[in-house]
Order: C-alpha cells, then structure tokens, then sequence
C-alpha cells in the first residue's frame, strides 16, 4: 500500500513553525486557530511516521527530524507555488513577462526591495522570481529558464555576463550558551575546519565560499546539519545545535536581538554578490531595467 502524500497546508504550517518559532504565530499566519493547527500537525506526524515538534508548557520547537522535513517541504512548495503561478501567467497571457532566479539569500534580503522599486517604474512588468541555490541559478540560465539570475560564492562561469551588485560577507554565529560566545580571540581556521558546523546545502554559494576559504586548512569536516534553508539553520543555531556560518545579512536581526552571538574568525569571508545572464543573448528591456534597480 503506497503512503498518503501530505498536506500541502500542512507543509505550510510547518514552515511556519520553522519560520516564526511558535505554534501559535504559524496559526495566526495561516489564519486558523491553535487547537485546529496542532490538530494539523499531530496528523502530518501521524502520515509520516516521525516526529515533528516538541511540545512543552512554553511552546513547541522543531525535532531534528522536524528540521530536515521542513527543508524537504520548502522544497515541495516552491514546486506548487511554481506550478499555480505557471498557470496563472499561462491564464492572464501577462506582458512584460521577466524571469528571474535568484539565491536564497538575495532572494529573501535583497530582491523584495528591488521588486518593489521596479514596480514603481514599469507597474506592467510581471516577474517570475525561482529561488535555487547558485548552481541551480546557473543551470536555469544555461538551459533558458530565465531571463536574468542572481548568485552568490567566489565568482561568475566563463559563458555568462557578470555584474556585481552588492557585497556581503558570511559570518560565524552561535548561541549565546556556546562556548565560541565567549571566546576572547578570533576563531583560527583550523577550529572552524574540524568543527561540525550548521551548513548550506552543497551548491549554495554561501557553501562555496566558505569551502573555497578553508581549503588550505583541509577542507570543511561533516557538517552537524545540512540544509536548503536559511531559516531552520537560524533556529538551529539559536537552540544551541552547533555554530552555523551563515550570511550577515540572514542573521543580523537574531544578531540585534542578542538570539545569536556573531564569533570573531581570522578568516576572510567577504564575498560579492552577482548578476549573471548568458554571453551572446540580449537582456530584455525588463531585465535591463533591474540591473538599474539594484546598481541605485
């Protein structure tokens, strides 16, 4: 008997969890009550056979397990969310039509306000925005899939145009109950290099720059936990799971909070963030008026 795939709501919901830390609030988000979202929960725990939350006086967070499924769900949504706004552009016939793909962490710091102040200036321009990581950017432009891409790590392919427009840098994080939380020296790369780590998925550039960093030091060692996400890694790391490195742009808000301690490192993890398209295909007059965007 073949298993009973999960709700895509409930899915939602557990993204929710992962991105607002609370039960209560990813009720509030999806607008229905709390009795009926751990309702929710307990029968997406029950059709997949592990367990999803911990539940306790104060609130509930993510199990492990829990953490992995919500990256696997982000997955799932963002090919439903892609399928319904496919239908919607196939139904509307829209003009103007741009097609962007951008990594995660431009995707979620950057790009809103970009699509915003493109919107000021052509309100008819229709973007289909797909988040992948750099890699994943780089195939949909090589295979056509997008007009203009958006990615992070050390440097742009030889067959594609490149602009830089913005810096960034990754940063060291970790609970304020680490011991690296009160470390009174920098961080040597050795210590970062043989330490379990919270991690990017391979192929994110925020991977690859800090693989391309540590290389003289024998590499990075097996992460303590491997995701697709920015999100659950923040919360891991806020938990006390491990250090995450991550960039300073996802978590300055936990960082201003005093949820997460940044740890001074003598690495240099400064990177550039690029606009990429294809050598030899002509930019639409909508993705040349983004490039403006982001370069204002």
């Amino acid at each position: 008997m073949s298993q009973r795939l999960p709700d895509l709501e409930a899915l939602e919901l557990l993204v929710a969890v992962a991105e607002t830390g609370s039960l209560g609030q990813a009720a509030a988000r999806q607008r229905i009550s709390q009795p009926s979202a751990s309702a929710r929960m307990r029968t997406l725990e029950r059709r997949l056979g592990v367990r999803l939350l911990v539940r306790s006086p104060s609130g509930s967070r993510l199990t492990s397990a829990g953490l992995v499924v919500t990256d696997w769900a982000r997955t799932v949504l963002e090919s439903a969310y892609a399928l319904v706004e496919g239908v919607s552009a196939l139904r509307a016939r829209q003009h103007g039509r741009l097609r962007v793909a951008a990594s995660l962490t431009i995707a979620e710091n950057l790009m809103p306000g970009w699509l915003v102040t493109l919107r000021d200036v052509d309100p008819d321009v229709h973007v289909e925005l797909n988040v992948a990581n750099s890699a994943h950017v780089i195939e949909r432009l090589r295979g056509g899939e997008a007009d203009l891409g958006f990615i992070e790590g050390r440097g742009a392919p030889r067959d594609l145009h490149s602009r830089a427009v913005a810096r960034d840098r990754l940063v060291v994080v970790a609970s304020p109950a680490h011991p690296w939380s009160r470390k009174r020296r920098p961080l040597r790369p050795v210590e970062l290099a043989t330490t379990p780590l919270l991690l990017r998925e391979a192929g994110s550039g925020t991977r690859e720059t800090l693989e391309a960093a540590l290389a003289p030091y024998g590499g990075v060692t097996e992460p303590a936990l491997e995701l697709g996400g920015t999100a659950p890694l923040r919360i891991a790391a806020v938990s006390g799971t491990a250090p995450a490195v991550l960039s300073a742009l996802a978590v300055a808000d936990e960082i201003a909070a005093g949820r997460l301690v940044e740890v001074p490192t003598e690495l240099n993890l400064n990177r550039v963030l690029r606009a990429v398209w294809p050598r030899g295909r002509e930019l639409p007059d909508t993705a040349v008026r983004l490039l403006r965007v982001t370069r204002g």
